[in-house]
């Protein structure tokens, strides 16, 4: 029986000829001749203004809450529904990250209630694309700017996808993007600060390389550099950014593969989702996905790990994602919430993901095959 994993990370182009040029050409640390490439495909594919790749996107989100000057006293709004990341990002600047509930379609960002929780300590407000679908960024924009609040999108999983005709990364003002080995472009580990004007970028540049001013001094804008504000060792290595290079150049080519597994997926269980079986992704008006997850939402919790279980039986892995963040230890800690958030309850109750990534397709039918198996049964 072949094992069917989640994600396979895989080699698609040039990832061991750029690794070993790297190598030659001498220099492993950051910001060398790869982190360049790379930079300046990320602002082609995104249309930002600027990209510094990071060494993850937590690292990158880190960097946004450092640029929005958060501190104690701030709060700032997220769904709950996302990865820690998020949230610790504002929590390490002292802020409180509050949380709000998602869409039950399209499972990003409720427009609604995040206006509801704004309030005179308000700062941000941070976007997550969930599934590589763009959040409604319009209304999002328009309230947050009458009350003067930074939006920052948290595109971990949307490099490729468009809202409304526009690249996610350049629909706010900063954006995060991660190159994890889950994702559909990867590095193993990596990420990038996407911004969308020249407002931040000196800045970040700083932030980036320890609160030196370092990248000035390389391009000979000062005669000597040292510390001049907070700032972290967020580069990346070389060798990391050879490869993450590599799968760049392939990116059109590695999303309408994994666009075709997802409509693979769409379409077989369509029948299941009209019989009233289970409910498959919905993607928002306007936007384009880039084929990063496929999910069922199933029954109730019961149902769905008893599908899990069915599947791993069948070595076919199938995870559930979020535990939602207001009701997680930490959550309680240093965040809050408005209310109960009963969607995202619900929904991380019932959602399960199906293996998803480039070399899936000899196995799909399987995947498919042996989840019919389950769903085709009376659920009780």
């Amino acid at each position: 029986m072949t094992r069917v994993p989640f994600n396979k990370p895989s080699i698609v182009s040039n990832e061991i000829a750029y690794l070993t040029q790297a190598i030659e050409l001498g220099q492993l640390s950051g910001d060398g001749h790869f982190t360049k490439l790379a930079n300046k495909e990320i602002c082609r594919q995104t249309g930002a203004h600027a990209t510094l790749l990071t060494h993850s996107c937590t690292a990158a989100l880190e960097m946004c809450a450092i640029l929005s000057d958060l501190g104690p006293g701030d709060e700032v709004i997220m769904p709950s529904f996302t990865f820690v990341s998020t949230a610790n990002a504002v929590v390490l600047r002292g802020a409180t990250p509050v949380f709000v509930d998602i869409d039950p379609l399209t499972l990003n960002i409720d427009v609604s209630d995040m206006a509801a929780a704004i309030t005179d300590r308000t700062r941000a407000v941070f976007v997550v694309h969930y599934a590589g679908y763009p959040a409604d960024m319009d209304p999002i924009l328009d309230i947050c700017r009458a009350h003067g609040l930074i939006v920052i999108e948290d595109a971990a999983q949307a490099l490729g996808s468009f809202y409304k005709g526009r690249p996610a990364g350049s629909l706010a003002d900063m954006g995060a993007f991660s190159f994890h080995e889950t994702k559909n472009i990867i590095s193993g580990e990596g990420g990038a600060l996407t911004l969308t004007g020249p407002r931040y970028v000196e800045r970040a540049e700083i932030i980036r390389e320890k609160g030196t001013n370092r990248s000035n001094f390389l391009r000979g804008q000062t005669d000597k550099y040292t510390w001049v504000d907070l700032g972290s060792s967020f580069l990346p290595g070389e060798l990391t950014a050879s490869f993450l290079f590599a799968q760049l150049e392939l990116a059109e080519t590695i999303r309408a593969t994994r666009l075709a597994l997802f409509e693979r997926y769409m379409d077989a269980f369509a029948p299941l989702e009209a019989a009233g079986r289970l409910r498959r992704p919905i993607c928002p008006e306007g936007c384009t996905g880039n084929g990063h997850i496929f999910y069922l939402m199933l029954n109730n919790i019961e149902d769905r790990d008893a599908f899990i279980r069915h599947m791993r039986a069948h070595e076919i892995t199938t995870p559930f994602h979020y535990v939602p963040l207001h009701s997680s230890p930490a959550g309680i800690k240093f965040g809050r919430s408005n209310h109960d958030l009963p969607v995202t309850n619900d929904v991380s109750a019932r959602l399960v993901r199906l293996p998803l990534y480039y070399e899936l397709g000899p196995h799909i039918d399987r995947v498919i095959e042996v989840a019919y198996k389950y769903l085709s049964q009376d659920p009780g």
